[in-house]
């Protein structure tokens, strides 16, 4: 039976979006909405592929896939050393979790008036606010991961006479790792949830940008469009990092998590 549900698992997928079809077509149809508000399946593939010829799609798609990898790495530089050290410095931890706690529920938009003072129109405002987005989403998850590692790991690398450093890089960041991915996959999703929206304010470029021209040209093809692209994107970000759980010491730390 297993071998079954194996051979049939990448077809519910193919089922589900077929279905979602259906009813978006069903929709158009029958649910009284004119095509310039609700484009059809096939007028949305055809004006896709006039994004396509054009270039617009693949121009607005890697601006915003640059600002998300701009963003998320920074916010991975900078968020994985942070919560080690404070996951570790309980001093430290004590001092600025309070501090953690009162900016992480502010949502990154609320920052987009500041961005654009400080930074102006273009890509470092989107990229800050993607860098805030995900700065805390994998600061907080690691922090909680050192504080979970077993004291036993710290006794032994003091009998080891470990160095601060040796102790983050052979201790530290091997236990957290496992703990640290599925982190790392919020935040990217986080990450380019935020995109969109910065792109609508704060850019003239990217798919954000795209959805907002074509709504002000009333092209609600090339907005439905953005929206797919926008969907698939997330579904291949999505998928390049859970790839990442399959690197062979990443998985022996799952298994033995």
């Amino acid at each position: 039976m297993s071998g079954v549900s194996t051979q049939r698992r990448p077809l519910l997928p193919l089922l589900a979006f077929l279905g979602l079809g259906l009813v978006w077509e069903a929709l158009c149809v029958w649910g009284g909405w004119s095509v310039e508000a609700l484009p059809t399946p096939r007028q949305t593939v055809a004006s896709t592929w006039e994004l396509i010829q054009s270039g617009d799609l693949l121009r607005h798609a890697v601006a915003s896939l640059y600002r998300v990898t701009a963003g998320f790495y920074l916010a991975v530089l900078f968020g994985i050393p942070a919560g080690m050290l404070l996951g570790w410095w309980k001093a430290g931890q004590a001092a600025f979790s309070p501090v953690i706690e009162f900016l992480r529920p502010i949502s990154p938009l609320a920052w987009i008036p500041l961005a654009m003072l400080w930074f102006g129109i273009g890509d470092q405002p989107a990229i800050f606010l993607i860098f805030l987005a995900s700065f805390f989403t994998i600061l907080v998850p690691t922090t909680a991961a050192v504080n979970d590692i077993s004291r036993t790991y710290f006794q032994v690398a003091s009998n080891l006479d470990f160095s601060k450093l040796e102790l983050f890089r052979l201790v530290i960041f091997p236990a957290i790792l496992p703990r640290l991915l599925p982190a790392l996959r919020i935040s990217v999703g986080i990450a380019w949830l935020v995109v969109v929206a910065a792109e609508m304010i704060a850019v003239k470029s990217g798919l954000g940008f795209l959805i907002l021209d074509a709504r002000n040209a009333l092209r609600m093809d090339f907005v439905v469009s953005a929206m797919i692209s926008i969907g698939l994107i997330g579904i291949g970000l999505d998928w390049v990092i859970g790839r990442l759980g399959r690197i062979e010491s990443v998985a022996w730390g799952m298994q033995h998590h």
